[in-house]
C-alpha cells in the first residue's frame, strides 16, 4: 500500500485549500499529483462539509505565510528549490523535473569525482545507503566506477552492482537523502537521472573488475535473479572474447598496445586467441611476441590480470569512439 503523502492535518489543510481555489487553478495542481495522492486528496475533499470562513481564512493565511517564508530563502540554495518543488508538485514529479535542472547546470562535480583517486572516493560514500551509492556510480566513468567499487567490501559491492542492474533512477523514498549526500560532496553535479544505470552499466563497471571480484557479484546477482544475471553475463565483453572480433578491431588494438602489455596480457591464454593477435602482426613482431612471453617465464595471476583490465579499457573507449566494432568474424557485410 502506498504511503500516504499527507498527514491528517495537511491532509484537511490542502483540501479546504483546493476547494478556494478557481477550478482551472485547481485542475492545473491535480494535474501534477502523483495518482495515490490525487485519489487522497480528492477523498478529503468531497468529505468536507459545513467549513466555517474562519477557517478558510486560517488556511489562506497560512499558505501565505509559508510562501513568506519560502520566497525569504536564497534562491541559490538547492534543497529551497528542492523544497518548492516537492511541495508543489509531490515527490514523483519533482524528481522528475529536477532531472532537468540538474542537465541544464554547469557543475563539474561528478566530473571532479572522476578526478579523484578511487580509495579517496570510495571514503567518501562507503557509508552511504547502497542505493545512494549505485546513483553516484552510475555517473562516474566505467573504470572509475570499476576502482571505486574495488574497495568496499564483497557483501557491499555485490549489493550496489545489483542496484546498478536494475537501477532507473532515483526513487522518491531517497530523493532528498541523495540531495544531502551530493549537496556535502559535490558542487552543482551534473545529474541523468533516468537515462543511466541498467543491466549494460552493470556489464561495463564489472568488465572493469578482476575476475575473483567478478565472479563474486554474478554469483550473488544470481541468487537474488538469475535471469537478471544472465543478462549482465551477455552484455559483458571479456578478455577471451577478443577472439571472435574481427581482424580489423585486432589490427586497431595492436596499434596502441606495447609489447609489454600485451606480452603479459596473453601469457596463459588458448592458443585460438594468441594466433589472433600473432595472425595480424609482422611474421618478425609476432616472433618476438612469442620469445617474449617465453622468457618472462611464470607471472603473477593479478599481474596478468592487470593488463589484460588495461587492455579491455582501450577496448571500450575504441568502441565508444566508433573506431572498432565488438562484432564476430561470422558477421555478413553488405
Amino acid at each position: 500500500m502506498a504511503r500516504s503523502t499527507f498527514d491528517d492535518a495537511g491532509l484537511e489543510r490542502s483540501a479546504i485549500l483546493m476547494m478556494a481555489l478557481d477550478e482551472d487553478t485547481a485542475a492545473e495542481v491535480f494535474r501534477y499529483l502523483p495518482p495515490h495522492s490525487a485519489q487522497e486528496l480528492g477523498l478529503r475533499m468531497a468529505g468536507l462539509s459545513h467549513i466555517s470562513n474562519e477557517r478558510i481564512g486560517e488556511v489562506m493565511r497560512e499558505f501565505s505565510d509559508e510562501l513568506d517564508q519560502y520566497s525569504a530563502v536564497s534562491l541559490h540554495s538547492s534543497d529551497h528549490i528542492r523544497s518548492i518543488l516537492t511541495k508543489a508538485m509531490g515527490e514523483e514529479r519533482a524528481s522528475s523535473l529536477l532531472e532537468d535542472i540538474f542537465e541544464s547546470s554547469n557543475g563539474s562535480g561528478i566530473d571532479a569525482l572522476n578526478m579523484m583517486e578511487a580509495n579517496v572516493v570510495a571514503e567518501m560514500i562507503r557509508d552511504e545507503h547502497p542505493q545512494i551509492i549505485a546513483t553516484i556510480v552510475v555517473h562516474l566513468e566505467r573504470a572509475q566506477a570499476s576502482e571505486v567499487l574495488t574497495h568496499f567490501h564483497e557483501n557491499l559491492r555485490n549489493d550496489v552492482i545489483l542496484r546498478v542492474a536494475t537501477f532507473s533512477g532515483v526513487q522518491p523514498a531517497a530523493l532528498q537523502e541523495l540531495t544531502e549526500v551530493l549537496s556535502n560532496m559535490l558542487d552543482g553535479q551534473n545529474l541523468k537521472r533516468s537515462k543511466m544505470g541498467g543491466v549494460n552499466t552493470a556489464a561495463e563497471i564489472l568488465n572493469l573488475m578482476n575476475s575473483a571480484q567478478e565472479e563474486s557479484v554474478i554469483t550473488s546477482v544470481r541468487a537474488h535473479d538469475e535471469t537478471l544475471a544472465q543478462k549482465i553475463l551477455d552484455e559483458m565483453f571479456v578478455f577471451e572474447d577478443l577472439e571472435n572480433v574481427d581482424n580489423r578491431t585486432i589490427q586497431r588494438l595492436l596499434q596502441d598496445l606495447d609489447t609489454n602489455t600485451l606480452a603479459i596480457a596473453l601469457k596463459g591464454v588458448p592458443a585460438n586467441l594468441l594466433q589472433r593477435f600473432t595472425d595480424n602482426m609482422a611474421n618478425r613482431a609476432a616472433e618476438l611476441l612469442r620469445e617474449d612471453m617465453e622468457m618472462r617465464g611464470p607471472l603473477r595471476l593479478s599481474q596478468v590480470e592487470a593488463e589484460r583490465k588495461q587492455i579491455l579499457e582501450l577496448v571500450r573507449r575504441l568502441a565508444d569512439a566508433g573506431e572498432i566494432t565488438l562484432s564476430t568474424d561470422d558477421d555478413e557485410y553488405v
